[in-house]
């Protein structure tokens, strides 16, 4: 079974790695700033709860507005198309922001993905409706079938992304049925990841979490690149660089430098672009850029 992100009039990435504080939001940000310094129409999603993309582009009463929110998009069919409404226009792009209620998503999810595997399972002698009194918002009908409803955000993008040449998705600092819709939805995978030693054990669980879901769902995922976020010049980063090529040896492995300028780029609620595009690492992040619409075919600067 195809995701229905293959008929995506948009191209859709998600920004992942469950292993905290490798600056992913930073980098969401400055590569979506990049392919608008391209002429590119970018739709940036905050998937995560914490809401650090939301709050950092300058929309905190995004975050903690009433409902209808993205949470009520994600699990109830009356408010499938609240995506449209929900938008921020930002200097840069258009932030579909994450809000508070997000924080109840996995239970949600998981009560939604029950529901589907009950109803995909007829010797399981269970209405998967019963199960919507555990839930404090999941709607039965969100369920269509495949065992699984991990495809809840491709369902809501698909009712905004024609306006986008690109969606990019920033997903929680873990892995889970949030990061589940987001890789479903954007299967292809943008990867921040810190020259350390830690990293090896996130990207083997970043394998492994893809291995799951494309088993689980039918879909492929594939890799656009890897970000190696703040490195400097010391034996174990060289290290670790060498190990990111000989693992992901397909696809670009682009370095950043530690920069003071982008973590006051992301306190003024901009890309380093809007910020000071005179920082040099603003030419890698255009270099990210270019090669993401060679990749998809997007050709030279609109």
């Amino acid at each position: 079974m195809e995701s229905d992100a293959a008929a995506s009039d948009a191209v859709r990435i998600c920004v992942t790695n469950a292993k905290g504080g490798t600056g992913k939001t930073t980098v969401a940000i400055n590569v979506a700033g990049a392919l608008a310094q391209r002429g590119r129409d970018v739709l940036f999603v905050d998937l995560d709860p914490q809401g650090n993309a939301t709050e950092g582009l300058g929309f905190p009463d995004a975050y903690d507005a009433d409902p209808p929110t993205i949470l009520d998009a994600l699990t109830s069919t009356a408010h499938r198309d609240v995506a449209r409404d929900l938008r921020r226009e930002h200097a840069e792009l258009d932030l579909l922001p994450s809000n508070t209620d997000l924080l109840h998503a996995e239970h949600e999810l998981t009560i939604a993905d029950l529901m589907a595997r009950v109803a995909a399972e007829p010797e399981i002698d269970l209405d998967p409706a019963t199960l919507s009194a555990l839930s404090i918002n999941v709607d039965p009908e969100i369920v269509r079938g495949g065992g699984h409803a991990v495809d809840q955000l491709d369902r809501v993008l698909a009712s905004v992304d024609s306006e986008y040449d690109y969606v990019l998705v920033d997903t929680p600092p873990f892995y889970g049925r949030l990061t589940d819709n987001a890789m479903y939805a954007a299967p292809n995978l943008l990867i921040p990841a810190l020259t350390e030693a830690t990293s090896e054990r996130a990207i083997e669980l970043l394998f492994d979490q893809v291995a799951v879901l494309e088993g689980e769902t039918g879909i492929t995922v594939d890799d656009v690149g890897v970000v190696a976020n703040r490195v400097e010049t010391t034996n174990e980063d060289a290290e670790m660089l060498e190990w990111f090529r000989t693992v992901f040896p397909d696809v670009p492995v682009w370095e950043i430098r530690k920069r003071v300028a982008l973590q006051r780029a992301f306190s003024a609620g901009t890309s380093v672009f809007e910020y000071d595009d005179s920082v040099d690492m603003a030419a890698v992040f255009l270099d990210i850029a270019a090669d993401i619409d060679s990749q998809f075919g997007l050709g030279e600067d609109a």
